[in-house]
């Protein structure tokens, strides 16, 4: 059923995206945070999205019906080389795979009278940038609303498909 897969595809946008805030958020929360658990300060993370690829068999030809979606990766798998093996993708939306350390060393700071301050008198502040913290929630607001908006046409497009029947 396309109509679920492009809704599912739009809520897999959205729950993505919302992940991505609460670690935008987790990130700007511990922008002070000089020592944690582990040790050291906190070390800011970031999301990684990847596409949900749901492989299925190609269905027989000779049907009458064959969707977009499946022809779309017949074509993909041709470019890609991967032809001839008898199935397809499907994309699905989007998955978010992994929550990452950001590699970017901390700063250090020189106070020796600051409790986490090392032999030579520096402690070292997370390399969060609130400033580019702000700007990343920014763009994961824009992507969800956008998400959203496609959710709501989609909606909207079904409820108007259910009215036709009755005029």
């Amino acid at each position: 059923m396309a109509f679920m897969s492009n809704l599912n595809i739009a809520v897999s946008g959205m729950i993505a995206e919302r992940a991505r805030m609460d670690v935008i958020a987790q990130n700007v929360a511990n922008a002070d945070t000089t020592r944690t658990a582990e040790g050291g300060p906190y070390v800011r993370q970031n999301v990684v999205f990847t596409e949900n690829r749901t492989y299925h068999r190609v269905p027989d030809d000779s049907e009458s019906r064959i969707n977009f979606m499946t022809v779309l990766g017949k074509h993909l798998e041709e470019l890609r080389g991967l032809a001839g093996r008898n199935r397809t993708q499907t994309l699905e939306g989007v998955l978010l795979t992994q929550i990452v350390e950001d590699p970017t060393p901390p700063t250090p700071v020189y106070d020796p009278s600051h409790p986490d301050a090392d032999e030579d008198g520096y402690y070292y502040r997370p390399n969060v940038d609130v400033a580019e913290e702000e700007i990343d929630m920014l763009a994961a607001t824009q992507s969800y609303s956008a998400n959203l908006t496609i959710f709501n046409s989609l909606k909207s497009i079904a409820n108007k498909a259910l009215t036709i029947g009755k005029q």
